[in-house]
């Protein structure tokens, strides 16, 4: 895998200051699963009582971690949980073999910490197509659970990491009638991002008492606005994992109706979206694509899509070249309604192009000197309707080519 020699540009400055979300603990160790002395393996566990959820990438070649997740995730019997997490190896494409590895891992976990096998979920990030040493991990289970301590969640999101550059956390406190209540939650992903359900690999956390069937209702509405949103390089991985947990241990009782926890929630997981994007592997510009005045919004969401996603847009955002032309382009070839002489381009609140050709207001260096900032803004109105949709994303550069061309050495 290519080395990482540097901190995205982007990046926050620090891993942020989570909360003690009470009823959790995590554990992290190096293991060895395909890099020496590097920290690898994490473990969560939650209290008796938790509820889970989750979305999974609907790949057709998801890896075997992924379908087993799947295949437990609406069980809920009144014990804890465990979710145990691996880097460095995916196990996906990998047949028969990674469907033993999975087992080896939870039921390994399950017999450590007394759980049944279907409160055990996993997931595996890394080179595809590899089988998994798992024995590396279940080596390794004994320590992590010895380990295991409520305030370890900054080596937990350590130790998901790939090609990431920096560890990914966010978190909220909600003031509900009942009493207060926090979320802290944390996410690995570089490249291989266009999400299909949530992204990557993202773990939530809740001290909040949520029915599962409402946390589910919760993570998969918002999912929808946040983690299905990003795009790095329209490429969706055969991994992507988000779970959740609710632990009650807040003793606040919150439903799928309360909409200051949901606004909560949906702060959190945007937070960890962007922040997936912030590190796209070799990106310098955080990009947001605003598309209004679409005939719907499904269409609006085909147009930004075809922006965010377009080699050619990337490209020039990366050498901060307003080439307005290649996003008239990405319009014109997405499949969605549009025409011509009612399609308008701002950068920002600058005015590119209106009514099928170059706006007599426009400025080149002012669109130039828009693209020098490192968060940039594109907004396109279509012009005939009220669908509106926005993804972000972020610029393509040589770093991506250099990091992926290198990827398995």
């Amino acid at each position: 895998m290519a080395k990482i020699t540097s901190r995205s540009p982007l990046a926050p400055e620090s891993f942020p200051d989570l909360p003690v979300i009470k009823g959790v603990r995590f554990a992290s160790v190096a293991a060895g699963v395909r890099y020496a002395g590097r920290t690898d393996v994490m473990l969560a566990h939650l209290v008796p009582g938790s509820t889970m959820a989750g979305v999974f990438t609907r790949s057709a070649t998801r890896s075997a971690p992924v379908l087993d997740c799947q295949s437990k995730i609406g069980t809920h019997t009144g014990d804890g949980a465990a979710i145990i997490v691996n880097s460095g190896n995916s196990n996906a494409f990998t047949g028969r073999n990674g469907i033993e590895s999975t087992r080896a891992v939870t039921s390994a976990v399950a017999l450590a910490m007394g759980l049944p096998e279907t409160r055990v979920f996993s997931s595996s990030t890394g080179v595809i197509g590899e089988p998994l040493p798992h024995g590396r991990i279940t080596d390794k289970v004994e320590e992590l659970v010895a380990a295991l301590d409520e305030s370890a969640i900054s080596g937990a999101a350590q130790a998901i990491m790939t090609t990431d550059t920096f560890p990914k956390g966010a978190m909220a406190t909600v003031d509900l009638p009942g009493g207060t209540v926090k979320i802290a939650g944390m996410a690995k992903g570089s490249g291989m991002i266009a999400p299909d359900m949530a992204t990557m690999l993202v773990y939530i956390f809740t001290d909040a008492a949520i029915a599962a069937p409402d946390l589910q209702t919760l993570v998969s509405g918002i999912n929808d606005k946040t983690f299905n949103c990003i795009t790095v390089d329209s490429d969706t991985s055969t991994s992507d994992t988000l779970l959740m947990g609710a632990t009650g241990a807040s003793g606040v009782t919150v439903t799928a109706k309360d909409e200051a926890f949901a606004q909560a929630l949906q702060g959190v997981m945007l937070d960890l979206a962007h922040q997936v994007v912030k590190d796209g592997e070799g990106a310098t510009k955080f990009v947001t694509v605003n598309v209004t005045g679409a005939a719907s919004a499904a269409d609006a969401r085909t147009h930004a899509l075809s922006i965010a996603n377009s080699p050619l847009v990337k490209t020039a955002l990366a050498g901060e070249d307003p080439n307005w032309g290649r996003i008239v382009m990405a319009v014109g070839k997405s499949g969605a309604a549009a025409d011509r002489d009612t399609l308008s381009i701002r950068f920002g609140d600058i005015l590119v192009a209106e009514n099928g050709w170059v706006s007599p207001e426009y400025q080149e260096d002012l669109g130039a000197a828009h693209m020098k900032q490192p968060e940039i803004t594109i907004n396109v109105d279509i012009g005939l309707g009220d669908g509106a949709a926005t993804i972000w994303t972020c610029d393509l550069t040589h770093g991506y080519i250099a990091i992926n061309a290198d990827y398995r050495s």
